[in-house]
């Protein structure tokens, strides 16, 4: 290779001793771009590069690049023209509307608006069906109601009335069997009651809350098993002071905000007293026990017929002192069981009542919505039992 070669722009002359004779022409030796090539380019169309072109060797005809487009019959290649759209309606493009780029080589336009809803007929307002249920497909009974605008009373219904007349008549006939057998449907009671009570307050989990309230009841059990009905009412009251004080330790003991251990606090406390009220059917006489849940069972399935307010009502405190009176009549008290049967009615409404306030879940109804009702009438049932020997 000759230094001409190897150095295209002059010898190597590191001193410049040897300057370069202007008069001679620099040549490299080589395949480089014909730039007299024009491709002629039809209308609307790209202009083909010349992949497959042949390019001449020589190197004379690279000496001298001349300016593109001084060769004759070039043509300069036509601007870019965006596709054709895809087939479909044409959307008028909005000032000040957002752009959407799709993929490489689709048009460019404005991003068309969605569908606007439809408006109903008169200018009326619009149902609440598809707002309040699109994107939940189990929407609860309670959300509905909330959502439209209806009363917050929702009652527990057919179905949670039964099992309260289930859990009734268990204690209405295990009351002249054993105590011990009787301690088989309460327990169960004095569960619900604990979870059924937080639930209804709008506290869930409260794992904590729920099993001291629960422990509280099964504790009344015990004491009352242990001192007998003599003393019901003093290990009631006893178990219920221990436990109140119990709960405000643990809750000086927590680290939440003073508004929720205040709450916390409440709710406890109630859930407590209650199911430690309902370990009053261990205190009460065997037969009030038996008119007691035969009536709150009768109540219950009454009030879930789908009758006016009034007359559901009268329908199910007349059930109530039928049942008693029923039972009376099985366990030898005679007629005298309708009085704690009338006032077991009368708790059981007011239990259901509780249940439904503030537009409960079905987690309410199949927990406080039994349960209240039963729990509501263990203290009357007692006090009746006791006044009528």
């Amino acid at each position: 290779m000759s230094s001409d070669q190897q150095y295209p722009y002059g010898a190597h002359d590191p001193y410049g001793q040897n300057p370069p004779d202007p008069h001679v022409t620099q040549t490299w030796e080589g395949q480089t771009w014909d730039t007299q090539y024009q491709p002629v380019a039809e209308p609307g169309q790209h202009a083909p590069y010349p992949h497959s072109a042949q390019y001449p060797q020589a190197a004379a005809e690279t000496a001298y690049l001349p300016p593109v487009g001084a060769a004759p019959g070039a043509y300069p290649l036509p601007p870019e023209t965006p596709a054709a759209p895809a087939a479909g309606p044409a959307v008028a493009p909005v000032p000040g509307a957002p752009v959407a780029y799709g993929p490489q080589g689709a048009s460019y336009g404005p991003a068309a608006e969605p569908p606007a809803a439809p408006v109903p007929p008169g200018g009326a307002e619009p149902a609440y069906g598809t707002p309040t249920t699109l994107g939940n497909a189990r929407v609860t009974d309670a959300q509905r109601a909330r959502a439209e605008g209806r009363s917050p009373i929702i009652p527990p219904g057919m179905r949670p009335a039964g099992l309260t007349a289930l859990t009734g008549l268990l204690l209405a006939a295990t009351a002249g069997v054993s105590p011990y057998l009787l301690l088989v449907p309460l327990i169960a009671l004095q569960g619900l009651t604990a979870a059924g009570w937080f639930r209804l307050n709008g506290m869930w989990p409260a794992r904590q809350g729920i099993a001291l309230a629960f422990a509280g009841g099964l504790v009344a059990d015990a004491v009352l098993l242990a001192a007998g009905r003599e003393h019901a009412p003093a290990a009631l009251v006893g178990t219920l002071g221990v436990w109140v004080l119990l709960t405000l330790v643990l809750q000086l003991r927590s680290h939440a905000a003073p508004d929720e251990r205040m709450y916390g606090l409440m709710a406890t406390i109630a859930s407590a007293a209650l199911t430690i009220v309902a370990a009053g059917f261990l205190a009460a006489a065997p037969d009030a026990v038996a008119a007691g849940g035969a009536a709150v069972a009768v109540a219950a399935l009454a009030r879930a017929l789908p009758l006016p307010g009034a007359a559901s009502v009268a329908v199910a405190l007349l059930a109530a002192a039928g049942a008693g009176i029923a039972a009376g009549a099985v366990t030898g008290a005679g007629a005298e069981a309708a009085l704690p049967a009338l006032g077991a009615g009368v708790c059981a409404l007011v239990g259901l009542r509780v249940a439904s306030y503030d537009y409960p879940s079905r987690f309410v109804h199949m927990t406080a919505g039994v349960a209240l009702p039963l729990t509501a009438a263990a203290p009357i049932v007692h006090l009746l039992g006791r006044a009528l020997g």
